[in-house]
């Protein structure tokens, strides 16, 4: 017996435990960042690596998603994968404090909570995602995604907002509360939102693996055998390469390149922040009230995406040679949009193809596809600043150095449109009868 697809209420409801996990993950990210650096005097490099080390612990998404697929109920996951990341959160921002006094304590404290950082978001999100991927209705996935992604874009604004009124005057130990504050109403907010909607005695009452036959490496590498599972993760990795590459050098290149203020400058981001937004909700409109098989596919606004992507990254790339003369508003503004598109329709297709291929296998795909997202998306914000460091070093030009970077993003947005393109035309050819049976022989070694 199915369980009843979810309302539009109890989606909202799920929406509300990403709002509570983007508002922990903001300060780490963020504020915790910007504090070891500026008022700590430490290398910049330092909340980098950790940063990028939470983001590599996503690699355990696909696990948390195979646990799913076993018919573990996924409740007791979100709400203990956001336990986890509140105590994680809390203490990076006691590990900022200690370095004050104590840069090696500092240090190892910052190690563990960026562990549990990492750990407990991708148990809550990856559980989270698998119980929107088998509950909604296939015709409510495209906009269910996007409003859960936007409700957690929401619940970066409104954390930063928030905790940056709450931070003046500063201190640590302003800091710490703040942060713990965060991490406490978070916590609340995902149990309250989350009780209740999965219901008890979903689980199967078979074993799982006596019921499904096999384990996690398998399950794994039946996955994988998949063509558009693959192909896809691929596309998730070259695609979250562009977009992250931009994230920590946009801001110092209007800076340095156009000359503009650090207020200037802020105000662009929330400018680009509010194009997401309107690309995100243009995708879920237009999955709502158009054709899902025509002009409202998922597959097809991905494509849009993409390529409006690389074309406004390439304006970021020339612009900078004509300074005053060129509308870097407008680009960035543009750049949002092509950027919301881009993911809210990569999003909505996640949640289409999850259900695809070999049968209880919705969890383990969003798991691989969780983590390429994530892994690309530390690696891309991190080799983004390594490019500009290395290139104005080996140039003298600022100008040529960020550039050359955008221009690199542009391109692998556009390789990243001709991989949609090519997940399009899989979708619509006719699928042999035996590709799912192929896939299985083949995981198993017996094809």
């Amino acid at each position: 017996m199915h369980p009843t697809p979810l309302t539009w209420f109890q989606i909202i409801r799920l929406g509300l435990v990403q709002t509570a996990l983007g508002g922990i993950v903001v300060l780490t990210t963020s504020t915790v960042n910007r504090v070891m650096v500026v008022e700590l005097a430490l290398p910049a490099m330092l909340p980098g690596a950790l940063v990028a080390w939470h983001y590599c612990l996503q690699i355990l998404r696909p696990r948390f998603g195979y646990g799913a697929d076993q018919g573990r109920r996924m409740t007791p996951w979100i709400i203990g994968g956001m336990a986890v990341l509140a105590i994680g959160g809390s203490l990076a921002a006691v590990a900022t404090a200690v370095m004050a006094s104590s840069w090696a304590a500092g240090l190892a404290l910052a190690i563990i909570a960026f562990t549990l950082i990492g750990a407990g978001a991708g148990a809550a999100g990856t559980s989270l995602l698998a119980m929107l991927a088998k509950r909604a209705a296939p015709q409510r996935r495209p906009a269910a995604a996007t409003i859960v992604w936007i409700m957690m874009i929401a619940g970066f604004a409104i954390t930063a907002i928030g905790a940056g009124a709450f931070l003046d005057p500063f201190s640590l130990d302003r800091l710490v509360l703040v942060s713990t504050a965060v991490s406490v109403i978070a916590l609340v907010l995902a149990v309250v939102a989350v009780t209740g909607i999965e219901g008890p005695g979903e689980a199967p009452q078979v074993p799982a693996e006596t019921k499904y036959g096999c384990g996690f490496p398998v399950a794994l590498a039946q996955v994988w055998a998949e063509p558009k599972a693959r192909l896809f993760t691929i596309f998730i990795f070259v695609s979250m390469l562009a977009f992250s590459g931009q994230d920590l050098i946009l801001e110092p290149y209007a800076g340095i390149v156009f000359g503009l203020t650090p207020g200037a400058t802020t105000t662009l981001s929330g400018l680009q922040n509010g194009g997401v937004l309107a690309g995100m909700v243009t995708v879920a409109l237009a999955g709502t009230f158009l054709r899902h098989d025509g002009p409202g596919s998922p597959k097809l606004w991905t494509i849009v995406g993409c390529l409006m992507s690389a074309l406004t990254l390439g304006g970021l790339a020339v612009g900078g040679w004509l300074a005053t003369d060129w509308p870097l508003r407008l680009n960035i503004v543009l750049l949002g949009y092509a950027n919301g598109v881009y993911a809210g329709a990569a999003i909505a297709t996640m949640m289409t193809l999850a259900g695809a291929g070999a049968e209880r296998r919705e969890g383990t795909r969003m798991g691989i596809w969780g983590a390429s997202q994530a892994i690309a998306f530390g690696i891309g914000g991190f080799l983004g600043t390594v490019a500009v460091d290395a290139l104005r070093a080996i140039t003298g030009s600022s100008l040529l150095a960020y550039g050359s970077v955008f221009a690199v993003e542009s391109l692998l947005f556009l390789i990243a449109a001709a991989l949609a393109f090519r997940i399009v035309a899989m979708s619509a050819a006719p699928t042999a009868p035996q590709e799912t049976q192929s896939g299985s022989q083949l995981a198993l070694g017996v094809g």
